[in-house]
């Protein structure tokens, strides 16, 4: 049982917890705390908090464990926020998508790593944002990684490990370093295609005919696209090596596609979306 949960950041991943939490009977106070007061009264009338404030020190006294469910860029200036009133015995830990970048933002604003600073990613989410699409069962059966640091007490790591385990999720461990590159292929580099194609038809003349008949494949591979901006801004800005590495990669392959149709070579282009499919296949829910 967690007596005070502190959330910074109370939208769909920091929302989808609490609630999670409060059906597992994990949770006692639900702390809210963020910049936009309305947001957090529209989340505690819909029972996601049970009180808030903007103050950031307010919100983490008195705390167990404190979540980070803001933007990687914000976590800085947050976390200076917090440093003076943290309790010493608080366990803080983060929902960003990059673990490196707000490792060493931690380290900034403490002046070195505290032993009860567990970096966490929840594996989870959706193309809505706000506390409103928050949902108990978001975590369910899906993965959340822990990327301790060298200073990260183990007592320190379970609390955070049990805390989403209640929330239904299944938890691992992995280097910080290691997260960035996976998520980079896995995630980062995704979203960063699906804004791009959409912002490319979206500046063509015949933009009202082209999605006017766009099909169930358009719709699904853009999805993401409708995903908040501003965070997918800084997880791109904050993961700068790992994306960068995977778009050189990516850009060398779609220039042999390209190659591929300019001379007719359907057998390689066979060849590619035989090898796409098997892939996906075999590490994918065929749906």
């Amino acid at each position: 049982m967690i007596q005070q949960l502190t959330i910074i950041g109370v939208g769909l991943i920091g929302g989808s917890l609490a609630r999670a939490l409060r059906a597992a009977g994990a949770v006692g106070e639900v702390v809210g705390c963020g910049r936009d007061e309305q947001h957090l009264a529209r989340a505690r009338e819909l029972g996601v908090i049970d009180r808030y404030t903007t103050d950031p020190a307010e919100a983490v006294r008195g705390a167990q464990v404190v979540l980070l469910a803001v933007p990687v860029g914000a976590m800085e200036s947050v976390m200076r926020a917090i440093a003076p009133a943290l309790p010493a015995e608080a366990v803080l830990t983060d929902a960003g998508s990059t673990k490196g970048s707000v490792i060493e933002a931690a380290r900034r604003a403490f002046g070195g790593l505290p032993a009860n600073f567990v970096p966490g990613h929840p594996i989870a989410g959706t193309e809505n944002s706000g506390v409103e699409a928050s949902f108990a069962e978001l975590y369910g059966g899906r993965r959340v990684i822990l990327t301790p640091t060298g200073a990260s007490r183990p007592e320190a790591v379970e609390r955070v490990r049990a805390m989403w385990v209640a929330a239904g999720a299944e938890v691992t461990e992995m280097d910080p370093a290691h997260h960035d590159r996976v998520l980079a292929a896995t995630s980062h580099l995704p979203h960063l295609l699906a804004f791009s194609l959409v912002d490319t038809l979206a500046k063509m003349d015949e933009k009202e005919e082209i999605f006017a008949y766009a099909a169930g494949g358009f719709r699904d591979f853009t999805r993401i696209a409708s995903s908040d901006p501003q965070m997918w801004r800084d997880i791109c800005v904050h993961n700068e090596p790992a994306l960068l590495a995977m778009l050189d990669r990516f850009e060398a392959d779609l220039r042999n596609l390209r190659e591929a149709i300019a001379s007719d070579d359907g057998d390689y282009l066979q060849k590619v979306f035989g090898r796409a499919k098997a892939a996906r296949d075999r590490f994918c829910d065929n749906e």
